[in-house]
């Protein structure tokens, strides 16, 4: 009897030591757990005091109460960004009205970033991708062209090569949705295939250079920080 209760008492003190280990090395959930990617909002800064902030609590961008001046600085990357008194500062100083933490140089650069997910989702068929990154209208447009090519048993074989330049060519608000147009210039190679493999379309062997016209839009009131492609254009 004496060795059972010494056995258990062993087995015993083991679980609960290999249950403290688990414990370490796997982690706990919290509900602080980062949220999916979000090209637009992955470069931009964290406050490190912000975590200490209660998970029921969403801090949002604060804005200025009508008659309130703005603070000197608030707008100095914008008019580093685009000439002052010019329509295209304007827009990009009424966003950044609507939405404390709009800044057009991480706009960009996760517009950039946002172009590339887009460009290789359509050639690979990825709706996924494309649902999370599409106003529901374009999203509906570029599916209905991936549903056709799978119809013809047609592949696109696309490989990004960069993007030599991406501008901001307007900005505005329309009610409460923030609207921002670029001109992207960008490298790809690309070529369509039908069934038997035959290049039907472009040319696997060659850098193309390709120029669109592309607006995204956000609802400066939403809590969802994600801006989504609402309008395409390919300049000739």
């Amino acid at each position: 009897m004496a060795f059972f209760d010494f056995g258990t008492i062993f087995f015993l003190i083991a679980a609960v030591v290999i249950f403290f280990q688990l414990r370490n090395v796997l982690g706990r959930r919290t509900g602080n757990e980062r949220p999916p990617f979000d090209p637009f909002t992955a470069g931009r800064a964290r406050d490190k005091d912000a975590a200490k902030t209660s998970e029921n609590v969403v801090s949002l961008p604060r804005k200025r109460a009508p008659g309130d001046a703005p603070a000197p600085d608030t707008y100095a990357a914008i008019d580093a960004f685009a000439k002052p008194d010019t329509d295209l500062n304007k827009g990009l100083r009424a966003i950044k009205d609507a939405d404390g933490s709009f800044e057009p140089k991480g706009f960009v650069d996760g517009a950039k970033m946002a172009y590339e997910m887009i460009v290789m989702a359509y050639a690979d068929g990825d709706r996924k991708t494309l649902k999370n990154l599409l106003s529901r209208e374009v999203y509906d447009g570029f599916v209905a062209a991936i549903g056709e090519r799978e119809a013809k048993s047609e592949k696109i074989q696309s490989s990004f090569v960069g993007i030599d330049k991406a501008d901001i060519v307007s900005a505005e608000m329309k009610g409460s949705e923030a609207h921002v147009t670029l001109r992207i210039v960008s490298e790809l190679i690309s070529a369509t295939r039908d069934k038997a493999g035959t290049v039907i379309d472009g040319d696997p062997e060659t850098v193309a250079e390709v120029k669109d016209v592309w607006t995204f839009a956000r609802d400066s009131r939403s809590r969802d920080p994600n801006w989504k492609l609402v309008a395409t254009e390919e300049e000739d």
